[in-house]
C-alpha cells in the first residue's frame, strides 16, 4: 500500500515539514535523530537542515528514494533504512531525538516500540510524536480508518514511563500536508525528555 501511495507523482504529504515538529524541534539537543515511519522525507530533511545527523526509517523503499531525492534537492544528507518497525532495533542510549509523525502502528506493536524509544534516547534526549486519535474517525481529513491504528494520550503516558512529558495533549488543529492530510484533525501531541542521569 505504501509503495503504491508513494509511487504516485508528487509527494503524498507534501515537502514541507509537519507544523508541530517545526514548533518544537528546537527542544531536540544537538546530535543524531531517528525518524520513524519517515515516508518521503519531509521531516528528515527539515531536521537535517537544522544540523542534525538524521536516520530515516520506513518500510517503503519507494518513499525513501523520494526522501533521498528531496534531501539532495535541499542540499542536505540523510541516512535511510528500509525496515519494518516490528523488527527494527532502536540502538539504546544513541539518539538526541526520536521523531514519530503520523506513524500509525498496530496496538500490539506500540508498547514494545515505545519502550525501545525510551531506551534509545540519550540522557536529555527528546521524543516528539504527533498522531491521530480515535476522534479522527469518519472525518475524511486524513489518517487510518481502523480504530486499532489510532492513539490516545492515556496509552502514550503508560508507554513512555521513564520520560518526562514536557508537552502531552489531545487537541484539534487544522492540518494541510499534501493531498492526504487536509482539514481539521483530532491529534495527540507529545514532547518527552529522558532525564539526565
Amino acid at each position: 500500500m505504501w509503495d503504491q501511495r508513494y509511487g504516485a507523482p508528487g509527494y503524498a504529504y507534501g515537502t514541507a515539514p509537519n507544523e508541530f515538529l517545526v514548533a518544537v524541534a528546537g527542544q531536540i539537543p544537538p546530535g543524531r535523530v531517528l525518524s520513524l515511519g519517515e515516508g518521503e522525507g519531509r521531516n528528515a530533511v527539515f531536521l537535517a537542515a537544522r544540523g542534525h545527523d538524521v536516520v530515516a526509517v520506513d518500510q517503503s523503499e519507494v518513499g525513501l528514494a523520494k526522501a533521498r531525492r528531496l534531501a539532495a534537492e535541499r542540499g542536505v544528507r540523510i541516512e535511510t533504512i528500509c525496515a519494518d518497525l516490528a523488527s527494527f532495533a532502536i540502538q539504546p542510549n544513541a539518539w538526541a531525538g526520536i521523531v514519530s509523525v503520523f506513524c500509525h502502528l498496530p496496538k500490539s506493536l506500540r508498547p514494545s516500540l515505545h519502550a525501545a524509544v525510551v531506551r534509545g534516547l540519550q540522557p536529555g534526549g527528546v521524543f516528539i510524536l504527533e498522531a491521530y486519535t480515535q476522534r479522527q474517525l469518519g472525518r475524511g481529513t486524513g489518517g487510518p480508518s481502523v480504530p486499532e491504528l489510532l492513539l490516545s494520550l492515556a496509552e502514550l503516558q503508560a508507554d513512555l514511563q521513564g520520560l518526562d512529558l514536557v508537552h502531552a495533549v489531545e487537541r484539534e488543529r487544522e492540518i494541510h500536508e499534501g493531498s492526504h492530510h487536509h482539514g481539521m484533525g483530532a491529534v495527540v501531541q507529545i514532547v518527552a525528555r529522558r532525564p539526565l542521569d
